[in-house]
């Protein structure tokens, strides 16, 4: 019974979004919220297309993928050192990381906000993607950490005596192994940064700057009351993200499971 609640307060809301962005001005103030509409119509979906929604679009695709990019490459060497290396400095460069998990987002706007200032990066896609790599480094280096040491100490040293270096055994047999790992921490932080709203408010003012987030910010002033468009450019902009999980659920699913043994 408990689990059917739950599974109906995450049901509801999804099915409540769907219909409504199907439902007409006029049928969404006479119908039930919940009932299916009488006359569904995709008239809020060419709304929402024919206005500059793929503009943000775009750039929501570009900071997230740039991001989780950076972010997996600097966070997988990282990674690799502390677990290869057992030495003071990996050991408090891995302290450094974890510490930032114990800054909030929130605390260090303003010093962001003057840095990127400073470098003359305000209202461009860059000022939110370095920032969101910052932010997302320390745990994509935790877990991938966890993921690394489970990797046989072996199988480095047959590494070793076939003369391999760092990098050949970074890129032939840890990043192969940590895939799983790799996978998961991507759609993590794909997820966290997709859905990034302050970065975007405070490093950007241009329209054509903006991102899906605090786009939808914008249609409710342009729509006005019209919930349903704004509903469909709800669903939109959630579909990319669904298509990732979907292709990575496995990946992600094995990734959550390892590395986590000891």
């Amino acid at each position: 019974m408990a689990a059917f609640g739950w599974t109906a307060l995450a049901v509801v809301p999804v099915y409540w979004l769907v219909v409504t962005s199907l439902r007409t001005r006029a049928d969404f103030t006479t119908d039930s919220p919940l009932a299916l509409p009488d006359s569904p119509t995709l008239e809020n979906y060419k709304t929402v297309l024919n206005g500059e929604f793929t503009t943000y679009l775009v750039n929501s695709v570009l900071v997230t993928i740039v991001t989780v990019a950076v972010t997996l490459v600097v966070a997988l060497m990282a990674a690799f050192t502390v677990v290869r290396y057992s030495n003071p400095w990996s050991r408090l460069s891995f302290r450094l990381y974890l510490l930032g998990l114990a800054i909030p987002l929130q605390a260090v706007i303003i010093p962001v906000y003057l840095l990127i200032i400073r470098l003359q990066m305000y209202d461009s896609l860059p000022a939110i993607i370095l920032p969101s790599v910052a932010f997302a480094l320390p745990v994509t280096v935790m877990i991938l950490v966890s993921f690394l040491r489970d990797i046989p100490r072996s199988l480095f040293e047959a590494m070793v005596v076939d003369g391999a270096g760092d990098w050949r055994m970074l890129f032939s047999l840890v990043a192969p192994m940590a895939r799983p790992a790799l996978v998961t921490v991507a759609v993590y932080d794909g997820l966290q940064v997709w859905n990034g709203f302050l970065f975007p408010l405070i490093l950007t003012q241009s329209g054509d700057k903006a991102v899906l987030p605090l786009a939808l910010t914008l249609y409710r002033g342009q729509f006005g009351i019209d919930i349903p468009a704004t509903m469909a450019a709800v669903v939109l902009s959630t579909l990319p993200m669904l298509v990732v999980f979907v292709l990575a659920r496995r990946q992600l699913v094995a990734g959550l499971t390892a590395g986590f043994s000891k």
